[in-house]
């Protein structure tokens, strides 16, 4: 749900180049997005129908700028990948905190509808603070008036 929810917040802003990726640290690579992540996705007009999960790898890591993770063991494994320095908890970079852990974005997985529903509210609360965070810095930086 975050990836699509990143990509939707990414074109709002006119960053059309940026690339969102979502991987698991104990997915089942090739995997279908579950079925309450669909629902809840498509009540926000967002499409899962083409997820497929993929594993966290070194060579993801690697690749990506970014990577904001749900939990502090998710944290972890990326820091354990390489990933050291360009990783931080989705929670505490969303609320630009200052350091690399915040609180953990609770996981629908086997969950009802209503808890698909409340995972999808805080994920697109934070990731939608992410992107104003990174146009925002990312003007400063160029020296764009906002």
């Amino acid at each position: 749900m975050a990836r699509v929810i990143a990509e939707r917040a990414l074109r709002r802003v006119g960053w059309h180049e940026a690339e969102a990726r979502s991987a698991g640290v104990a997915a089942l690579p090739g995997s279908a997005a579950s079925e309450g992540a669909v629902r809840a996705a498509a009540e926000h007009g967002l499409d899962l129908g083409d997820h497929r999960s993929s594993r966290l790898s070194e060579e993801l890591v690697e690749w990506a700028d970014l990577i904001l993770t749900m939990g502090a063991h998710h944290l972890e494994a990326v820091e354990e990948s390489g990933g050291r320095g360009k990783a931080a908890m989705l929670s505490a970079f969303a609320e630009d905190r200052g350091d690399r852990e915040g609180w953990g974005v609770p996981d629908p997985f086997a969950g009802d509808n209503d808890a698909y529903r409340e995972s999808f509210r805080v994920l697109e609360d934070l990731v939608e603070a992410v992107v104003e965070r990174l146009d925002r810095d990312s003007r400063t930086i160029m020296g764009v008036d906002s």
